[in-house]
């Protein structure tokens, strides 16, 4: 029977805790790990002009920063708005045909048009402003800056 070599990376392909990897006798590069995944001792990749990556939000203490203008974060990671998404659900049910709810999430386009089609048709278009303010109430909805109306 006859034994293994003894190199410590026969078999593995990857050098043992504290040894260094194998050099090449022709000088080229050693190969690069296809999954991206770090080996040991290697620091992660940094941007040469100090940004953050897409997706990767910096910690303070352990909490994420609150963005300027906002109340802070959904899980997600998306701004929250200041506006309520009970406050303007409600107020598109009551006052919808005046528009009331979309004046206060900023959407004014949408609240003249709700406006008009109301007065228009003498009422019968106030159906819109109603199912409006149900959808709000129920999905949430998001103000004239694209974040998510808040739940309280």
């Amino acid at each position: 029977m006859s034994n293994p070599p003894q190199d410590p990376n026969y078999g593995y392909g990857q050098p043992q805790y504290g040894q260094q990897p194998p050099q090449d006798p022709y000088g080229q590069q050693p190969p690069q790990d296809p999954y991206g995944q770090q080996q040991y001792g290697q620091q992660p990749p940094q941007d040469p002009y100090g940004q953050q990556q897409y997706g990767q939000q910096q910690q303070y203490g352990g909490y994420a920063p609150v963005p300027s203008g906002g109340y802070g974060v959904d899980p997600y990671g998306m701004p929250l708005s200041d506006k309520s998404k009970t406050v303007a659900g409600l107020l598109q049910i009551l006052l919808g045909g005046f528009g009331a709810g979309r004046f206060y999430t900023g959407h004014n386009g949408m609240a003249i048009g709700q406006i008009a089609a109301t007065w228009l048709t003498c009422g019968l278009g106030g159906i819109w402003p109603l199912i409006d303010g149900i959808m709000i109430l129920v999905n949430g909805g998001t103000d004239a800056q694209g974040r998510k109306l808040r739940d309280n």
